[in-house]
């Protein structure tokens, strides 16, 4: 017997296969939860961990490197969100 014809564009296992579409779902979820509208906000927070996971060894500078690095992050926001309000 043959397989039944797909629309273009779809594969046979995606629309099928129930731990593909978990997957998928599980990854979307993931998506709209860290990224979401505002995907700058995900990598300064990306920035911020890697910052302070570089001058972990020096309590002092890690402090201030990150605190500096939060605060930058947080007035480029307001910035770019007072832009968009004009």
């Amino acid at each position: 017997m043959s397989e039944p014809l797909q629309p273009s564009g779809e594969s046979s296992t995606a629309g099928t296969n129930p731990v593909v579409r978990a997957i998928a779902a599980f990854g979307h979820f993931w998506w709209d939860f860290l990224v979401g509208d505002t995907p700058e906000l995900f990598v300064a927070t990306l920035i911020v961990i890697g910052l302070a996971l570089a001058f972990h060894r020096s309590q002092t500078v890690a402090i201030v490197v990150v605190l500096v690095a939060v605060l930058g992050m947080l007035a480029m926001s307001i910035w770019r969100g007072r832009k968009r309000m004009k």
